[in-house]
């Protein structure tokens, strides 16, 4: 049997696994979905789920053959430039489609499935089914709508505002944002995320099966995640939160995840978001744990 990494040969993450459990000798192979169609080939048979992944290289794998996937990332497949705008977009949505029923093939382990990642892009859902499971979450809100923006940052002492689906940091709402002017040009090109700022620690925990790991964020920074100074000191999770946190990975199906908290000085814990392909490199080289070792255990079955 074979372990699949399903990412971009640039990511460190994913080639960082790949040479681990190359040099545990289990067999694994590496394929960056960007390849295809140009590079790679499939052929699958939907009603007997038989089917062959042919690799950028040549070599050739039976989808039988994949016990699991660690699925880093995907960035889409890449279909060559054509000199039709509606014939493109047919290649690519074909392409697409075949891609993304391949990931939902049962008979193999994802790391984590697809309805985790497609949970991840829609993070508005994501949040309200984090609340529905008793876990307080910041009051939010998500709107292009400039009356309801005043009336939001009325409510709080500090607002932030980032982007619903991601990709820009968390800022506070201040003065110049609230421009009417600026701020009706803004929601016209898109909606916004506000969340009332809550003071107190951020910390990070990662989900990998049953086990648990977390740790202090010391950053000055009002988004860490951008902060390359942040420091991360391991912490002793609550009994309580282990298992809170593992039950908010089963309801965003995933099997391994960050996820972000705030902790307020009274000693509340609040949820700020959820990733199922998190970078860990830089968590498990500052705090000794070892999460390389859970996730091949993951991908392996042991």
């Amino acid at each position: 049997m074979t372990i699949l990494i399903l990412g971009q040969a640039a990511d460190r993450h994913a080639a960082h696994i790949f040479r681990r459990l190359e040099r545990l000798k289990i067999r694994c192979e590496f394929w960056d979905v960007a390849t295809f169609p140009t590079q790679a080939q499939i052929s699958w048979s939907p009603l007997t789920q038989e089917g062959i992944l042919r690799l950028a290289d040549g070599r050739s794998l039976s989808l039988h053959q994949i016990n699991s996937v660690y699925w880093r990332n995907f960035s889409g497949v890449k279909v060559p430039k054509l000199p039709h705008e509606s014939v493109q977009k047919v290649a690519y949505q074909d392409a697409i489609a075949l891609i993304r029923s391949l990931l939902q093939i049962p008979s193999i382990h994802w790391v984590n499935p697809s309805q985790a990642y497609q949970l991840s892009r829609e993070k508005p859902l994501q949040l309200s089914k984090v609340h529905q499971l008793g876990v307080r979450v910041p009051d939010t809100l998500v709107t292009n709508d400039a009356i309801a923006v005043q009336e939001f940052v009325q409510r709080h002492a500090k607002t932030t505002f980032k982007p619903i689906y991601g990709g820009a940091k968390t800022q506070l709402m201040a003065a110049e944002h609230l421009n009417p002017d600026r701020l009706r040009l803004s929601l016209r090109i898109a909606p916004v995320t506000l969340q009332e700022y809550v003071a107190g620690a951020n910390l990070r925990s990662y989900v990998i099966g049953n086990v648990v790991y977390a740790a202090e964020i010391c950053s000055a920074s009002i988004d860490f995640h951008h902060d390359d100074e942040a420091k991360l000191i391991p912490i002793v999770f609550p009994e309580v939160m282990c298992h809170r946190a593992i039950a908010i990975a089963h309801t965003l199906h995933a099997e391994w995840m960050s996820i972000d908290w705030r902790l307020t000085p009274s000693g509340e814990f609040l949820f700020l978001e959820a990733n199922p392909n998190p970078p860990f490199m830089t968590f498990e080289q500052q705090t000794g744990f070892p999460i390389t070792q859970a996730l091949i255990e993951l991908l392996t079955g042991n």
